[in-house]
């Protein structure tokens, strides 16, 4: 089976771009590679979905249209290339917001959808939308959780942990201290949230100091603007911190346009191409990368188990972690080798 084509974007035209669960998240900064495509995800052990015979529509929605998503495409593929007993559906909403991410729900609960895995674009507000979902469809969060609302499972980063990791990374980066500020679409995200709260915990005691965090609503012109906004305003400013998958970048491009690589240091999120070139060439200090191959994988893998009557695939905790790897300039190559397998490139 191959997951369906037709990609709703909502509100506009195409336009998709690549913005982070079994295992406890890695709390410190060793590096790991990403797991392979060939079948060794932990899902893979129970391929076929479940025995009862009957064959499920499910979906995975995305928070928005980043290219972070194209990796996680990738993983939802796979696992609807192996299992007998779904079909799978893959949505993004163009503009990331929390009407469309409603709207795409809607449309796939009237079509009779089984099973919604979801990254809620703002999961305070959305709780009483999910709940909806949660009583006609399985649903599962990924990437950003909803724990106030009646999902069954958190599949994802341990945000707070992977937080703390780029904490640390940061008090890497600036040994004497400094001022720092953070850069992410929307705050309100539970990713975001847990993000910021791990970054203070692990700079709790030193000599850094948070400016303030700056936010874009997932736009990118905005999301440089906001950059060069705040080097012209704290001239003195140490270090970027980017949360989101496509700020690194935009972090990088308004560095350039202002000659200050190599004076400000850059901690961010993601394995966009852009990010990981500014880590090869030392202008990225590192970045704290997800697994959204895994992601797409082992959601549609645990709703095609559960909907199948597997019970177990879903953990008692109701959260299936999946590690952060940190890359440095000397991981980069192996890193964007196994990201190359990961993406059918070679």
């Amino acid at each position: 089976m191959s997951v369906s084509r037709k990609t709703l974007l909502l509100g506009v035209a195409a336009g998709t771009f690549l913005a982070l669960s079994g295992g406890c998240t890695k709390s410190d900064n060793t590096t790991a590679q990403p797991d392979a495509p060939a079948g060794q995800s932990a899902g893979n052990t129970a391929a076929t979905g479940g025995a009862s015979g009957e064959k499920f529509q499910v979906a995975f929605v995305t928070n928005n249209a980043s290219d972070f998503w194209t990796i996680a495409r990738k993983g939802v593929e796979k696992a609807d290339a192996e299992l007998a007993n779904v079909d799978v559906e893959f949505r993004l909403p163009a503009q990331g917001t929390a009407a469309e991410q409603q709207q795409i729900v809607d449309d796939l609960l009237a079509t009779g959808v089984k099973g919604i895995a979801i990254s809620p674009v703002n999961p305070e507000n959305q709780t009483q939308m999910l709940n909806k979902a949660a009583k006609q469809a399985m649903l599962v969060t990924q990437d950003s959780d909803a724990p106030k609302s009646d999902r069954a499972c958190y599949v994802g980063t341990d945000n707070r942990a992977a937080g703390r990791q780029a904490g640390e990374l940061i008090k890497e980066a600036l040994p004497n201290g400094g001022k720092i500020m953070l850069f992410v679409g929307m705050i309100d995200a539970q990713n975001a949230q847990e993000r910021y709260q791990g970054i203070k915990e692990a700079l709790q005691g030193t000599k850094i100091q948070i400016l303030a965090v700056r936010t874009d609503e997932t736009d990118r012109v905005r999301a440089k603007a906001n950059v060069v906004e705040a080097l012209v305003r704290h001239p003195d400013i140490a270090c970027l911190v980017g949360l989101w998958s496509y700020n690194g970048p935009a972090i990088l491009g308004a560095l350039k346009d202002m000659n200050k690589v190599g004076k400000v240091k850059i901690v961010c999120f993601d394995e966009e191409e852009d990010t990981l070139a500014g880590v090869k060439a030392g202008s990225i200090y590192a970045t704290v990368v997800q697994q959204p191959f895994e992601f797409g994988y082992q959601s549609v893998v645990l709703l095609a188990k559960a909907l199948g009557g597997d019970k177990s695939a879903v953990p008692a905790s109701k959260l299936q972690i999946v590690p952060t790897l940190v890359i440095k300039q000397a991981d980069v190559d192996a890193f964007q080798t196994k990201l190359n397998q990961l993406r059918g490139k070679s």
